[in-house]
């Protein structure tokens, strides 16, 4: 009998470990080589692993929200030599190369990137650069994040819709199933060739009228790792009150002393999100500067983001400093002949930034075009990696929910990050009287190492000018 443990292996985020959303498997099943074994998620998506080896499972690390570090034991087999097997040192598929820290300067730093319409492979555009070519294409690194820096491919896996109890889903929607409490088994598919949509569960979620009976969803199995249902507490277990049984006042204790609630162990986005904070918060020297850009000149409706955008790149043409990388380690700095907005996205799942590729030769129609694509992307979970690097200046709009100033927080290798608050009407002083503005609060938060305060301010000024112009 020959054994085989399969390690967790590096799923091309180069994070330290993953969340187990879903086996295809169960102890004591025999699977076959490259069969889906488990749907893990990362940092940024959830992917399939398929099985190294053919044989029989002996033991899984885990049950569905655990978490497994990367080179860890994930299963182990007993391998069936009667059935295919991988040759030693047969290519695998998974290909991770070294990657870099947050802080340490990303290959091919003067490559313009340009995305596609569809977010899939991006192309260096600027291919007269042969030894950012060659660097790239040695090492595969990438510098591209949720919010900072992780190891990836230099390949965009695609998604392949499994058949599991009979429910073709891809591994994000089966996920999203589950985070929504969805039995995906009486979910109506409308995609082609029966497939559930991530729309058909958040219809389903939104509506449950729209789930097909349990009866109908019985004759597709129960997934043989499917947990039994647990009994809920009612209601009046679960009902607090003012009174005592007595009828007296009820006196309450200390936090301290009785913790009605459970810890959470942070999973994903929001696990890669602590480390990328506290990592930035170690190396960064952040200073910030507030002021008003007044758009009184304003004509007609405009498009707010597209008009941050353009002023965006308005300023780091005028002051490039802020349109940079900065190594703090080997203390370099790297300025950027083009401009990539790294786009902050707020999800129930964490932050993503998504680039906004090429922000400097877009005009308003496409920089909104581009932001709908991410941000669809991003819900669904299937931007590629690819998408959330390498952006060389970033922009947080907080104040389409609220507040007006803040410290947004500067995620190496960037230098600079603007946030933008919610738009009010002040009163402004104004030659012989006052008047009332449509202003909107600007936030300018800078890697102090990077750029001195008067290249700051310079930047700011710009900024303002340009959003101050009437369209």
């Amino acid at each position: 009998m020959t054994k085989k443990t399969f390690n967790l292996p590096d799923l091309g985020e180069g994070l330290p470990d993953a969340t187990i959303v879903e086996w295809y498997v169960k102890e004591g099943d025999v699977i076959k080589l490259d069969d889906n074994l488990v749907s893990m998620e990362t940092a940024k998506a959830v992917v399939d692993v398929p099985s190294p080896v053919s044989g029989k499972l002996l033991k899984l690390a885990g049950a569905a929200g655990d978490i497994v570090v990367t080179g860890h034991m994930l299963a182990e087999f007993e391998m069936d030599m009667s059935m295919p097997q991988r040759a030693e040192g047969q290519d695998t598929g998974h290909h991770h190369g070294g990657g870099h820290s947050v802080g340490t300067q990303d290959p091919a730093p003067d490559n313009k990137v340009v995305a596609s319409s569809e977010g899939g492979a991006i192309a260096a555009s600027n291919a007269a650069q042969p030894e950012a070519a060659n660097a790239n294409a040695t090492a595969k690194k990438d510098a591209g994040t949720v919010v900072g820096a992780m190891q990836v491919g230099d390949a965009v896996r695609s998604e392949a819709a499994v058949a599991v109890g009979g429910v073709k889903a891809v591994p994000a929607v089966r996920a999203t199933a589950r985070k929504l409490g969805v039995d995906i088994a009486r979910v109506r598919a409308t995609g082609p060739d029966g497939v559930v949509t991530m729309q058909d569960v958040k219809n389903a979620a939104a509506d449950a009228s729209l789930l097909m009976p349990a009866q109908a969803s019985q004759h597709n199995g129960t997934p043989a790792h499917a947990a039994p249902a647990q009994t809920l507490p009612t209601a009046d277990a679960n009902r607090r009150s003012t009174v005592s049984q007595a009828g007296k006042p009820m006196r309450t204790q200390p936090p301290g002393v009785v913790a009605s609630g459970q810890p959470e162990q942070l999973k994903g986005v929001r696990r890669n999100m602590a480390r990328v904070m506290a990592d930035a918060h170690a190396n960064v020297v952040p200073t910030t500067l507030v002021d008003d850009a007044d758009l009184h000149q304003w004509i007609g409706k405009q498009d707010i983001t597209a008009r941050l955008v353009r002023s965006i790149v308005a300023a780091c043409k005028e002051v490039p400093a802020l349109n940079a990388w900065f190594d703090g380690q080997a203390l370099t700095r790297t300025l950027h002949p083009h401009v990539d907005i790294g786009i902050a996205v707020d999800t129930d799942d964490g932050l993503f930034v998504p680039a906004l590729r090429n922000a400097d030769m877009l005009d308003a129609h496409g920089v909104r075009a581009a932001i709908k694509r991410l941000r669809t992307q991003v819900e669904d979970r299937s931007i590629p990696s690819t998408e959330l690097s390498g952006y060389t200046i970033s922009l947080s709009n907080f104040g389409m929910f609220a507040g007006r100033y803040a410290t947004p927080v500067v995620v190496p290798p960037c230098v600079a990050i603007i946030g933008a608050g919610k738009l009010c009407h002040d009163v402004v002083a104004v030659m012989g009287g006052i008047e009332v503005h449509r202003r909107m609060p600007i936030s300018l938060t800078f890697d102090h190492r990077a750029c001195t305060g008067g290249e700051a301010a310079r930047f700011l000024k710009a900024l303002l000018d340009d959003l101050a112009r009437p369209n």
